[in-house]
């Protein structure tokens, strides 16, 4: 204990000493120039904007407001805070780059986009004292270091998944996530809501999805002991009313929402609420237990796409992100295996294996999305390869192929399934668990071993590099069951994460983000964040 107090003894006076020379900003930027002086940000400082940055500058008089207790000016025209898009810079910043530079008279963010003015209104919070936004600071006016910085990310994709099957979290805790994405530039929140243990969306055609499948009467307690329960029933979902609320705060945040439907395993609650959509079909309640179940979606049953397309109808009318995640992962195919009906389809079809089930039942799904004007997403199994030590190799003879249009969301298996995949014309997202899960302990992923991921396998042709979109981090919530414990998961490696989304690996520096951490550990103490501090092996 004594060497690890002096460890953050020693990081406290280097971020001292560090942030005189140069701000510590995470993500870190691309590049900063340091300048002589500094701006006196006070509650007489106005935002200069035009009408297409009203939003964002709106945004940033509510965080001055925070800190002033008085609503700063917006205004067309003057000296201030500037925020300016310049559709010129497109090919110097890409769709999320910005500028921003601060001399002793004004303050100019600039961008092709308002994403891009967002992003270098983030970088300018990190600029603030940490206590600015808390009401707890005390200064009449604040010095910000002359600074030129000139950013943009390394990936479009930079994505944190919340599962919320397991556990429900509810809209507060999803509010504050997506405002600690945004402070971080992370773009994408894959809301994983649907799985074996609940069903957390509103579909009005089927109401029972909610009435019965988001309810369960238990909850396993302990990792492996599925008869060891908590005896407290558990449940929530949201309406659709709510989720369009939450939509409308994420754009706010320039965050798309990509929702996650699993599909065709991981069906247990839907089955519970309509059984005649599972291939077994005796399910009288949610299961209370984790893992992975036996029963899956009868895919041989007509009726059973109709529910697919009417459930996805739902979603497309409310979520204008454009990418839906259909799942996809450990199906087991035992129930397929012994099903007369999936039989058949099988010798009508001319399908060799079960994966060969998955794959042509995907296309369906995929061709039914794409035809909708969205795009369709799911883990890697859907390209039809064994990735399981529990799986039957002669299960995955296969002859069809996944369609093009799919994004592979590349989580376990060999790490030259995604050499093949993009090599064979796939987007992928890399979130290989053994980097990216967050509901594993700090010793399994200690924050060193998050920051130090990089999403582009090692010996990757560079041809295919543009084919990984990005990464993403997931926290799935058996394990995870209040907030306390979902503070202690994601933070402080969502703020590694996020630089393994925008951060070139040039500019990537272990002991600066580390000084850089300790202030924003001081936004987190005054949110009442509960961060992990035993972070290292």
């Amino acid at each position: 204990m004594p060497s690890l107090k002096k460890s953050i003894i020693v990081i406290f006076l280097l971020a001292s000493i560090f942030s005189k020379a140069q701000p510590l900003i995470i993500p870190c930027p691309e590049q900063v120039e340091i300048q002589e002086g500094v701006f006196l940000l006070t509650n007489k400082t106005n935002i200069i904007s035009q009408k297409s940055t009203s939003d964002e500058a709106k945004y940033l008089a509510n965080i001055l407001k925070k800190g002033f207790n008085e609503t700063s000016k917006i205004k067309t025209r003057g000296t201030g805070i500037n925020l300016t898009i310049d559709k010129k810079l497109s090919s110097e910043l890409g769709d999320e780059g910005y500028s921003l530079i601060v001399n002793p008279e004004s303050i100019s963010i600039k961008s092709p986009t308002r994403t891009g003015i967002f992003y270098g209104i983030q970088s300018l919070r990190q600029l603030l004292p940490a206590e600015f936004e808390y009401n707890t600071c005390t200064k009449s006016e604040i010095e910000i270091p002359c600074v030129t910085i000139k950013d943009k990310p390394r990936f479009g994709w930079r994505a944190f998944m919340l599962d919320e099957a397991r556990h429900f979290q509810g809209m507060k805790t999803v509010k504050d996530l997506l405002d600690q994405m945004a402070l971080l530039k992370m773009n994408v929140f894959h809301w994983h809501l649907t799985d074996d243990q609940g069903w957390r969306i509103e579909i009005k055609k089927y109401p029972k999805l909610t009435s019965v499948g988001a309810y369960r009467n238990d909850t396993q307690k302990t990792r492996n002991h599925p008869e060891d329960l908590t005896g407290i029933p558990h449940g929530g979902y949201y309406t659709q009313k709510e989720i369009k609320e939450i939509i409308e705060y994420a754009e706010k945040c320039h965050i798309r929402i990509v929702p996650e439907i699993e599909m065709p395993g991981h069906a247990s609650a839907a089955i519970a609420a309509y059984p005649w959509l599972g291939v077994l079909g005796n399910l009288k309640e949610v299961p209370a237990e984790f893992g992975k179940l036996e029963d899956s979606f009868n895919v041989a049953d007509p009726k059973v796409y109709r529910f697919f397309e009417d459930v996805l109808n739902e979603v497309f009318e409310l979520f204008p992100g454009g990418v839906v995640h259909i799942g996809g992962d450990e199906v087991r195919f035992e129930a397929w295996k012994n099903s007369k009906a999936m039989n058949e389809l099988m010798a009508k079809e001319g399908l060799q294996s079960p994966a060969d089930v998955q794959i042509y039942f995907t296309n369906r799904i995929s061709n039914f999305i794409d035809n909708s004007g969205h795009r369709m997403m799911g883990w890697n199994e859907i390209l039809g390869y064994n990735v399981h030590e529990w799986q039957n190799d002669n299960d995955f003879q296969t002859k069809q192929e996944l369609a093009q249009s799919a994004i592979i969301h590349f989580w376990k298996g060999d790490i030259d399934l995604i050499k093949k995949a993009v090599s064979s014309g796939y987007d992928v997202v890399n979130s290989i668990y053994w980097n990216t899960y967050l509901d594993y302990n700090y010793e399994a992923i200690p924050l060193s071993r998050a920051y130090n991921f990089d999403p582009i396998p090692q010996g990757l042709d560079k041809k295919y590099e543009d084919k990984i979109l990005g990464s993403g981090c997931q926290l799935w919530t058996e394990w995870v069951p209040n907030r306390e414990k979902l503070d202690h998961q994601v933070f402080p490696r969502l703020a590694a994460y996020s630089e393994v989304g925008w951060t070139v690996k040039s500019k990537k520096d272990w002991e600066k983000f580390q000084m850089a951490l300790e202030n924003l550990k001081q936004r987190w103490d005054k949110e009442g964040i509960k961060y992990a501090t035993e972070v290292e092996k």
